[in-house]
């Protein structure tokens, strides 16, 4: 089953058009990754359609809607919940209270909130163990499991990352893709660390100056002598 749409997306950031006319296609319960060279526009796509960047041309589909330019709010209330590059934490705000953010705009009451509390700590027990402490004393890693875990409390459909293993040990990495797999969830991700991404995405994109160069499954990126020589180093 289709879970997102996006057909012939145009966006871009005042004069400058960084996508130009962009397809894909998200499988519910599907890892979907999307990879590229820096400047490639992956960022932009994931800001484009969860409603920060506008869309100029074309179409979002989700779950069969239409929700073209519609606000990050409304994606929110829809099941999308998006984890922006760079551990964007409340560095001030405890890490109950970073969590508790995670449903802000949500009408839920204190038994739903304390429940979902319970359910991203058992995903990230660590998290239980720190959640009076200042969420910016984190170390990185635990900074990204803050960030994955207050997505999580919308109770989102479909999970947008954008390049989750960014600065962190690999230690972290492993442990937070483990985690996601273990969730079970569908996944939209930006990432830099194509190994990775490969080891767990069911389907690749890449983007390369602003347009879809290649799709498949994994092993068909790979026996693409061309593209691991590329992104892999190896023939």
């Amino acid at each position: 089953m289709t879970l997102l749409e996006v057909k012939n997306v145009v966006s871009g950031y005042g004069s400058v058009e960084v996508l130009h006319g962009v397809s894909i296609n998200v499988e519910k319960g599907k890892i979907v990754g999307i990879i590229g060279p820096n400047g490639s526009g992956k960022s932009t796509l994931l800001k484009t359609i969860i409603g920060v960047v506008r869309v100029r041309k074309g179409r979002i589909i989700l779950n069969g809607e239409d929700v073209t330019n519609f606000t990050p709010k409304m994606f929110l209330q829809r099941g999308v919940a998006y984890v922006p590059q760079g551990r964007s934490i409340f560095p001030y705000l405890t890490v109950r209270e970073n969590l508790e953010m995670g449903v802000f705009t949500l009408k839920i009451d204190r038994y739903e909130l304390v429940k979902r509390l319970k359910e991203v700590y058992d995903i990230f027990p660590v998290l239980k163990e720190k959640e009076n402490d200042i969420a910016g004393s984190l170390s990185g890693g635990q900074q990204m499991m803050l960030c994955i875990g207050r997505a999580l409390m919308s109770h989102p459909e479909i999970l947008f990352l954008d390049e989750p293993s960014l600065g962190l040990a690999p230690r972290f990495v492993d442990k937070i893709y483990k985690t996601l797999r273990e969730i079970r969830k569908t996944y939209l991700i930006v990432e830099q660390n194509v190994r990775k991404i490969l080891d767990v995405a069911d389907y690749i994109y890449v983007l390369d100056l602003g347009r879809k160069r290649f799709e498949g499954e994994s092993e068909k990126f790979l026996k693409n002598k061309q593209l691991r020589k590329l992104y892999l180093g190896s023939e």
